[in-house]
């Protein structure tokens, strides 16, 4: 019987969710007005229940779906993470996971998150591990998250092994938001710039060529050849649109479909000044948080290097881990198989040495990304300071230059008279 119980719970969970929302107002016994909402079959069942506990319907109505985003928006990482860090938390104050799943779910405002929650909750009610019921979201946890997890339950200590999850997803979104911001701003400057001047091009040079229509006098150069650019703009706009946007798709589907091609985009970016080195330290950082995080988990290490190699958000080293793998898998030690990759720093190597040597590798490992999360912090500090001036003399010298071509007529015209 308690098996058939067992199995009855996720389908009683798969028919609330299915039930329709009703919205519901009205009052007490004492005159209170309340109000509220709860699944239900229907209206009548709702008023029923609102009688059973001594308030008065006044109002029972379907809740109304939102126009735009009644689907939710798309689950992030940082969801991810903040999911970990709540599941490590309760289970570590004794709460059940089957509990802690219930109240994470009942507090979601994004409805694909709270259906994923309910979904993985069903799955463990059903008899499934908790590894098994994140096995069938891949998108969602990926591989690493998952063998994590089997490692911790195998171990029997989960929620530790959640903790550390947590905050590796944590430290690791923070470092990609340190990345993606050292790569938005001048990118967003330079968009923004191609805007004004194809404002400029497009409605304002056409006006100033008017004027110097009736000068009847050899316009400079320079504004000649602003004028022809504002014709071209104005003449194949539409070709020029087209052309970038294509451009950009083209990119897109290459990258993610042609190896190759990511792999010298990779390489090319590691090739950089500044910018290269900033990658440079996020890959490693990257690479040695994630061993660290693996290793403690009591997987070994052949098999954590395989989960490593594409946490490494770089080909270059994606590829460099997975010859270390093979080299670890066939007797080499990891510093000598990192060492033969030519892609890590000395430090690097002779503190993996150590963390053999040691039978601490892990610490080892976590100094290293904690050393080098720094590191991509402060040149990203430093870039953004170096960057300012260099995009404020940018801007000047494109829209100023157009602006004193526009006038140029102008002045010369005033210096003959």
């Amino acid at each position: 019987m308690a098996a058939s119980r067992s199995v009855a719970k996720p389908e009683t969970v798969r028919r609330a969710e299915a039930l329709p929302i009703f919205v519901w107002q009205g009052t007490d016994k004492r005159g209170v007005k309340m109000k509220g909402e709860v699944p239900a079959r229907n209206a009548n069942l709702v008023r029923a229940e609102l009688r059973r506990q001594g308030i008065t319907p006044t109002v029972v109505k379907p809740k109304p779906k939102p126009l735009f985003g009644g689907a939710g928006r798309a689950i992030t990482p940082r969801d991810i993470a903040f999911f970990s860090r709540q599941i490590a938390t309760m289970m570590k104050s004794g709460v059940p996971i089957v509990t802690s799943m219930e109240i994470l779910a009942g507090g979601q405002k994004n409805p694909r998150m709270k259906s994923l929650i309910n979904t993985i909750r069903a799955d463990i009610e059903s008899g499934s591990s908790l590894y098994e019921a994140l096995s069938k979201h891949p998108v969602q946890f990926d591989e690493l998250y998952r063998n994590l997890v089997r490692a911790g339950e195998s171990a029997g200590v989960l929620e530790t092994v959640l903790d550390t999850i947590a905050t590796y997803k944590e430290n690791i979104e923070t470092l990609k938001g340190k990345i993606k911001k050292a790569m938005f701003y001048p990118a967003m400057v330079v968009a923004v710039a191609i805007l004004v001047s194809s404002i400029l091009l497009i409605w304002v040079v056409p006006q100033f060529e008017e004027v110097f229509k009736g000068f009847d006098a050899d316009l400079p150069a320079f504004t000649k050849m602003i004028i022809a650019m504002s014709d071209f703009m104005i003449s194949w706009w539409w070709l020029m649109l087209l052309g970038t946007v294509g451009l950009v798709v083209a990119f897109i589907m290459l990258k993610k479909r042609s190896p190759a091609f990511a792999h010298f985009l990779d390489r090319t970016v590691l090739k950089v000044p500044v910018i290269g080195q900033i990658m440079h330290n996020a890959a490693i950082a990257r690479f040695s948080r994630t061993l660290a995080v693996t290793f403690k988990a009591g997987v070994p290490l052949v098999e954590a290097l395989d989960s490593v190699s594409g946490a490494t958000g770089n080909m270059v080293y994606t590829e460099a881990v997975r010859r270390i793998r093979d080299d670890v898998a066939v007797g080499y030690q990891l510093n000598m198989a990192m060492k033969q990759t030519n892609l890590f720093p000395h430090m690097v190597v002779q503190m993996a040495a150590i963390g053999e040597e040691a039978g601490a590798l892990d610490a080892m490992l976590f100094k290293v990304a904690e050393y080098y999360e720094q590191e991509v912090n402060n040149a990203v500090d430093a870039l953004a300071s170096l960057i300012e001036p260099l995009i404020m003399v940018f801007l000047g010298v494109l829209v100023g230059g157009m602006v004193i071509g526009m006038y140029l007529p102008i002045f010369k015209l005033a210096g003959a008279v």
